[in-house]
């Protein structure tokens, strides 16, 4: 049996003080509610993680970076590294997420790096991937994720994908008020599946958890989560808010 996991993504928002408050709310609403099935992970800037740290301690709630470098240390100006986030506490990073490949032109052999990177340090990823409105319309998109999950994933071994999550986000789908129908996300959620399987097997394909990333809100989330083949979600905008984002963990139970 999968576990469910909901993952909170705040990208670029919140300070410190408005970051712990957040996530003291969260700690105290799915404390209220007694133990979620669902793993919950959120997902800060990186000014937060140390924080955090202490804020959950008590918890179950895990916490993660939203990106990390690919390299280990040295001259490099502004990076974090993912032993750096590891020191804090943090479990998880996410690596390629849409906003990441779009603005900064990060590409599946970078990503390849990063995972490579997390999982040496003992971090969990959330590996993301999905198409862009253009490629969902001209029929592309499962060429366009087979490419990203053979590049940037189906390197590594089949005991390191354990410590992988993948995210399947239609670009299309994030910040713009349009979500995936659930049949939508099955089908390439199964589809995702499947290619896992032609690679690592049967037993590592159903074991992976696959989330589903693109304006997901409490009030469509019973229905995503409710697909054989949806795991839980990544969740962006949502998250910021702590009463939708607890309706959301508490749906995927």
């Amino acid at each position: 049996m999968r576990k469910k996991i909901v993952a909170g993504n705040w990208k670029m928002n919140m300070d410190l003080e408005e970051g712990l408050k957040l996530a003291q709310s969260v700690k105290d609403q799915l404390k209220g509610k007694g133990k979620t099935k669902a793993e919950v992970v959120l997902c800060s800037p990186y000014i937060h993680l140390s924080s955090l740290n202490a804020v959950l301690k008590d918890s179950d709630i895990m916490f993660g970076a939203q990106n990390c470098s690919s390299e280990p240390s040295g001259a490099f100006t502004g990076e974090i590294s993912c032993s750096m986030i590891r020191s804090t506490g943090a479990a998880y990073v996410i690596i390629g997420h849409s906003e990441r490949r779009s603005y900064y032109k990060e590409d599946d052999q970078l990503l390849n790096k990063k995972v490579a990177a997390a999982i040496s340090k003992g971090l969990k990823v959330i590996f993301c991937c999905g198409e862009v409105l253009k490629e969902r319309e001209s029929g592309k998109y499962f060429e366009v994720v087979k490419k990203q999950l053979e590049t940037g994933l189906f390197t590594f071994s089949e005991n390191e994908l354990k410590n992988i999550v993948i995210a399947y986000e239609p670009v299309w789908a994030i910040g713009t008020g349009l979500t995936a129908t659930p049949e939508q996300a099955q089908e390439m959620h199964k589809y995702i599946r499947d290619l896992l399987s032609s690679k690592y097997g049967k037993e590592v394909a159903e074991s992976t958890p696959i989330l589903y990333g693109g304006s997901c809100k409490a009030s469509n989330a019973g229905e995503l989560f409710s697909m054989p083949d949806v795991d839980g979600g990544l969740i962006g905008g949502a998250s910021l808010k702590s009463d939708e984002f607890c309706a959301i963990a508490e749906a995927a139970n």
